[in-house]
Formats: structure tokens, sequence, C-alpha cells
């Protein structure tokens, strides 16, 4: 059995025509190619699929895209789609409905989502030619997950999310874990997500794939499981006019072959002025050669100091925007909520803002 599984996908302004329009080869260029060649197509859609035009409260962006760009997911041949994001929920619970009756009407079926906390929990299941393969998708705590009284996605609970890899292995033969969570354009894990992914591999999973960061991260083996600390996008071309860092622009397409065992393969993508398309020659080799560079930081520890680097650009608006100002208004204090609420910017704190047990010597 041969899977193909994408990070994150969003028709936008500049390539919604050629996903209306089923146009793949303009959208997805030589990936097409390689996803007629697979069993399975899986990708994170990171949008709701609706022409309601009311967006949630929220920081950040309200992304949607229309109801006809499920052509072209089709068009490339589609088969599962993890839902388990932060803007399939953008435009509230009318955006998820049309989102999920789109898929529906598609006949791709989809998971990561529920009508309330538990339902949303449930594990998913594929079977080919025997082998059966179940998928646990959650997401970080950021606008979209369900609540007790309400639909939404699967939200990551370290309890509970653990209970249910143990429940879902022992009905498969292998299990893939898709988190969607992670701290956007950082291409090392947080301690904290470092130590769930081995936690996650401990408890049964044989692949770990991190998305949400849109950028490539670093890959390692653990105990016979395989970790992705970062897919970066596979197709979510922005307009010239949006300031984004560099890394966004190429992403990993994970192919997964399961014979007698499950090997693991990226294959480098780069995003265009119409959608994505496979990197090659020099371009696909400097991708790779900063993804191994990356991966032996991994084994000698540095991964750390690239962390930390990381997270000292934000640390001022971290200060100035969000703990000086915490209880100035209605709208601080929720922006400040959802600091504490989003296991990412979390991190990021306390990366920032060790205890005195870290800073004071003994």
């Amino acid at each position: 059995m041969k899977l193909l599984i994408g990070g994150d996908v969003v028709p936008t302004e500049v390539t919604e025509k050629y996903f209306e329009d089923g146009d793949v080869l303009s959208t997805f260029g030589k990936t097409a190619e390689l996803c007629s060649n697979a069993d399975r197509v899986i990708i994170n859609l990171e949008c709701a699929l609706t022409e309601h035009e009311v967006g949630i409260k929220k920081m950040g962006p309200n992304i949607k895209a229309s109801t006809k760009s499920i052509a072209g997911i089709k068009k490339l041949g589609v088969t599962d789609v993890m839902l388990a994001n932060n803007h399939v929920f953008d435009f509230g619970i009318k955006g998820l409905e049309d989102t999920v009756k789109t898929l529906s009407e598609a006949n791709i079926p989809y998971t990561g989502i529920g009508n309330n906390d538990v339902d949303a929990r449930k594990p998913y299941f594929i079977e080919e030619n025997g082998v059966k393969i179940g998928f646990i998708n959650v997401c970080e705590h950021e606008y979209t997950y369900a609540l007790p009284n309400r639909c939404g996605v699967n939200a990551f609970d370290p309890f509970l999310t653990m209970q249910d890899i143990r429940e879902a292995k022992q009905n498969c033969d292998y299990l893939i874990f898709i988190y969607h969570g992670g701290k956007e354009y950082c291409r090392y894990p947080s301690p904290r997500l470092y130590n769930l992914a081995h936690a996650a591999v401990q408890n049964g999973a044989d692949v770990f794939l991190a998305q949400h960061s849109h950028c490539i991260g670093c890959y390692e083996q653990f105990e016979g499981g395989h970790i992705l600390y970062g897919q970066g996008n596979f197709n979510f071309a922005e307009s010239g006019t949006y300031s984004a860092p560099e890394c966004i622009f190429s992403g990993l397409l994970v192919e997964i072959d399961i014979d007698e065992e499950l090997k693991i393969k990226f294959h480098p993508i780069v995003q265009t002025n119409t959608g994505c398309d496979l990197a090659e020659g020099e371009v696909a080799s400097k991708i790779m050669s900063a993804f191994e560079t990356r991966n032996k930081q991994l084994l000698d520890g540095s991964w750390r100091d690239g962390w930390h680097d990381f997270c000292i650009h934000p640390a001022r608006g971290y200060y100035h925007k969000v703990i000086t100002n915490a209880g100035e208004s209605e709208e601080m204090i929720e922006i400040f909520a959802h600091y504490l609420d989003c296991e990412a910017h979390t991190d990021a704190l306390r990366e920032l803002y060790p205890t005195w047990n870290h800073t004071n010597e003994i």
C-alpha cells in the first residue's frame, strides 16, 4: 500500500480559479503524477469551503474558499481529508457544515471533527490490500476546537489523546498521528512538542506528522517510529503582496509505503504562482540538504538552540502587546486568554520567561 500525505492545502485568491476548474497541472504540477500512483492521497484542508460571509471573532485571518474548489481536490485524487486545524471553523458552524457537505457530496471521507468534544475524538481507519491503518488527527487549542455542547475539531489533550492512540492501535496494523500545532515558521520543535511526539510513538503511533508550522522542520526515527516536526505547506500559494518568511514556499510530500514493513520517503515541493510543484535539481538538493542538517541537530541536541533563538524574535511583542496590557481592556483580556490557551504560544512564553528554578544558581 502506498500513501501520499500532503500538508496544508488552501485554495487562495491566486489559485482558487485553478481549483474550481479542476486544473491539476497548474495547481499541483508534477505532484499530480505522484498522486495518481498512490493508493490513498491524504491532505489537511486548512480552510472552510463555504460561501458564508460571517467569520468568527479571532486573532489572525479568517480563511475560506468557494465550495467549487472541491473540483481540483477531487481531480487530484484526494481520498481522505484531515480537518483538525485552526482554520476550518473560521466561518463558524455554518462554514463547517458547508465544508462537510461539500466533501460528502464529492465522496471524500474526512476526520478530525465531531458534533462535540467526545465525538471529535473518534479514530479513523482505512484498509487496503488487507492492511488496516488508523489515524488520529488533533489540533492545538486555537478557536476551532469542539466543546461539550458545540461541534468543532479534535483538540489535543495530553492525557486523552494518548489514550486514543493506544486504543486505536489495538484495532489496526499501523497508526498515523497527525498533529496540527507547533510554532508557525519555526523549523524546530519546542521541548514540549519534542516530548509529545516521543510519547505518541511510545503509546503506539508508527508515524507522527506535525503540520501547521508552514515550514519544513526536522525528522528523526525514535523507538521504531517516524517523527516529522514540520511538514510545511502542500498547496497554499499567496499573492506577491503577502509578507511572509521564505520558509513557507517549500514543503514535503510524505510517501508511506507499507509492504512487509512501513517505509517513509520525503518529496520536496515548492509553491508556484498557480499552486505547487515538485522541487527538482539544485532547488530540491538545497531543500533536502538543509533538512538533513536539521535532522542531525536532533541527534546532537543543538535543536534546542534553534528553538530558543527563534523565540527571541517575538519576545518584545509578547511582552509589550500581551503581558503588560493583559488587563487593560476586554479585548486584551481575550487576547491574553488565547495566548494561555494555545500550546504554541505558551511554549514560547515558557522559553522566554523561565521560572526561578532555571535562573537562580544554588
